[in-house]
């Protein structure tokens, strides 16, 4: 069952949800905008041939209140929101259709996980052949809330867990992997 405005307000005034800071405008009928924040990460491209599973990739670090994606680029960006799912509650992120239409597309492989807690690192990726400028505090994206059937049995308590900024790729700490 995916919440509604109504829903989502109560469970954030009683506390059962947590997004912080959060102004009445971004809460939408069946989700809540998100807003772009400061900080930024962008692949070094210059120090590594090839991005691999296994070793820790390199970043540079931005932080400005404004930013320009090239075309066809790919940047790391936080949102602005403290995000605290209970146990019984999962996210979909969807980017804005609005700012879809400028194409510039935006991820966070699509899942937050119930028990999470954190900013939303998100994916940027320009499509377009033309430089994208975003600003930080614009509503970058969504939140889409979906009740589980049951508290998750393991909620995520995983290697993103209190992340703040942008936060890059830590899938060398996967189990599988080393």
């Amino acid at each position: 069952m995916i919440l509604s405005d109504k829903t989502l307000r109560n469970w954030i005034s009683t506390g059962k949800l947590v997004i912080e800071p959060l102004d009445d405008i971004q809460i939408q009928p069946a989700s809540i905008d998100l807003r772009l924040g400061t900080h930024y990460l962008k692949v070094a491209e210059h120090r590594s041939a090839t991005l691999d599973l296994v070793n820790k990739p390199e970043y540079e670090e931005i932080i400005a209140d404004e930013v320009v994606i090239p075309p066809h680029a790919f940047l790391l960006a936080t949102t602005r929101e403290y995000v605290k799912l209970p146990d019984d509650l999962t996210a979909f992120v969807e980017g804005r259709s609005s700012i879809g239409r400028l194409g510039l597309f935006i991820q966070n492989a699509g899942w937050v996980d119930p028990g999470f807690e954190g900013e939303i690192t998100i994916e940027l990726y320009n499509a377009n052949s033309l430089p994208i400028k975003l600003k930080s505090g614009v509503r970058i994206c969504q939140l889409v809330f979906a009740k589980l059937d049951q508290k998750a049995q393991n909620p995520y308590r995983g290697k993103y867990q209190g992340q703040r900024k942008a936060t890059g790729s830590r899938v060398r700490e996967d189990k599988d992997i080393r």
